[in-house]
């Protein structure tokens, strides 16, 4: 609680921000590339908006979690561990993810498409070959159902009870939707794009997009562990969670837009090479 800004446009800006960066979870990017993948060829028209509907039904949780926490917050206070726990179980799935991610491009042979490894994704099974926009949804509202997603939308929908009450909460859950929706829907229409290229322009694109998961989830893993182990660190970052997940974000979209511009580059200068 504490972490969360007290001024109410603060908090709004950095609950949007949390969303975008949400929407760059390497559970979620993994998940929407197997999604995405498997509709390609029978359904390419919902392959391009597996991101978008997968982000709908993520945000339409949170969304109910935040105003049942809010209608709950005269009867029941979040305890005090809530907000460490879930802190460590975030960056144990961070570094677990980076590590995975960067195994799987060090394991692919030359000229293989690299996809993204997530561990969520893996418990739901065959829910992952979802085949209507309906199923796509519920996919991402059963991922919604973990505790790092859940005790972040408790905490700033708690929050928000400060400065009102539901109408606060509702406004902040369809922010973090809204963040998280712009970068689900980009990543699996561009990932429709990718998939209909076979050639070494896709192989050295699914690559880089790897590595950038990878280095972020190491990254910002490292940073909340020094926060939470490092007096000095915390203290450094207090006041300052805002441009912290603003830099994240502009650090992940840049990589993300290099990727995007380096394939394009390619793909143009691959036909004259021939």
């Amino acid at each position: 609680m504490d972490a969360l800004p007290q001024d109410i446009y603060a908090l709004t800006l950095l609950v949007f921000v949390l969303g975008l960066k949400h929407g760059f979870d390497p559970d979620h990017l993994a998940t929407i590339d197997g999604l995405t993948r498997f509709n390609s060829r029978s359904q390419p028209r919902l392959a391009r908006f597996c991101g978008a509907l997968f982000s709908l039904g993520h945000g339409a949780v949170v969304i109910a979690i935040a105003l049942a926490v809010s209608l709950a917050a005269k009867q029941w206070q979040a305890p005090e561990w809530l907000e460490s726990f879930g802190a460590w179980v975030s960056i144990s799935f961070l570094v677990a993810l980076g590590l995975l991610n960067v195994q799987a491009v060090l394991a692919a042979t030359p000229g293989e498409v690299v996809r993204p490894v997530g561990v969520k994704g893996r418990l739901l099974g065959p829910l992952t070959q979802a085949a209507s926009p309906g199923w796509v949804a519920l996919v991402g509202a059963l991922f919604a159902l973990s505790f790092d997603t859940v005790s972040q939308a408790a905490l700033f929908a708690l929050t928000a009870t400060q400065f009102g009450g539901w109408q606060d909460a509702l406004m902040l859950g369809l922010l973090f939707m809204f963040g998280m929706l712009l970068t689900d829907g980009i990543n699996g229409f561009w990932i429709s794009r990718l998939i209909t290229r076979a050639d070494q322009v896709a192989a050295i694109a699914s690559r880089l997009m790897s590595l950038v998961v990878a280095g972020i989830s190491l990254m910002v893993g490292a940073f909340a562990a020094m926060k939470m182990s490092l007096p000095v660190v915390g203290l450094w970052s207090e006041g300052k969670e805002l441009y912290v997940g603003s830099a994240v974000v502009a650090l992940i979209a840049g990589s993300f837009l290099l990727v995007i511009g380096f394939s394009r580059v390619r793909g143009f200068m691959a036909p004259a090479s021939r």
